[in-house]
């Protein structure tokens, strides 16, 4: 693991670094942080995907159209 300190608290809590990963499962296009939702949203797709716990649920019927 390097040694630069992972910002992750309620107002973001996925990992920066994961976030960086992750892609919308529907457009295969990166997502964002949306703090007022939440959720991570996919623009592409128009879909707001839920975390839970601080783990991304990304399932499309778990999704919400935005």
């Amino acid at each position: 693991m390097s040694g630069a300190v992972r910002e992750i608290n309620e107002a973001n809590p996925v990992d920066p670094w994961l976030l960086e990963k992750l892609a919308c499962p529907v457009t295969r296009t990166p997502l964002r942080w949306d703090a007022a939702r939440g959720a991570l949203l996919s623009d592409a797709a128009g879909l707001a995907f839920p975390v839970r716990d601080g783990v991304p649920v990304l399932v499309v019927r778990e999704a919400v159209v935005i």
